[in-house]
């Protein structure tokens, strides 16, 4: 059943939803660790790349207008910085870096996740409880 939910199809990514898998508001702690890892500023491109390979994607690229959505946020909020970079040859691009609020926003989001962690617990045990089966120990997460 959550096999599904590293989504390699749109059917796929369709149940997932279904599932909360998908959780857009998880968008944000995805990119925070992935320029909290980084050493140099990143595009947006690059992001996208590097989220699919993120728990949260499961080696699905994320939709790259989303993430740029939540980019846009973070840099209007503070939590990253950016500048365009102009090559000679090529497009302009955006390149992305973290900031000092960013980082404390990544540090809230661990406690954040725990707490998501312990509620997604409680609210499985009350399912289980709900159907009148044992709450199995161990998910079956592909």
């Amino acid at each position: 059943m959550w096999d599904i939910c590293n989504p390699k199809t749109d059917g796929d990514l369709k149940a997932c939803a279904q599932l909360g898998k998908t959780l857009s508001r998880l968008t944000q702690p995805t990119i925070l660790t992935i320029l909290a890892a980084s050493d140099e500023p990143l595009h947006g491109y690059v992001i996208v790349q590097r989220a699919a390979s993120s728990p949260m994607f499961g080696g699905t690229k994320p939709d790259a207008t989303g993430v740029y959505r939540t980019l846009k946020q973070m840099d209007a909020a503070g939590l990253v910085t950016s500048e365009w970079e102009t090559p000679k040859a090529g497009p302009a691009k955006r390149a992305f870096t973290l900031t000092d609020a960013g980082r404390e926003a990544l540090r809230r989001w661990i406690d954040s996740l725990a707490c998501y962690s312990t509620t997604i617990g409680e609210l499985r045990n009350e399912a289980s409880l709900a159907l009148g089966i044992e709450t199995p120990p161990t998910p079956l997460c592909h």
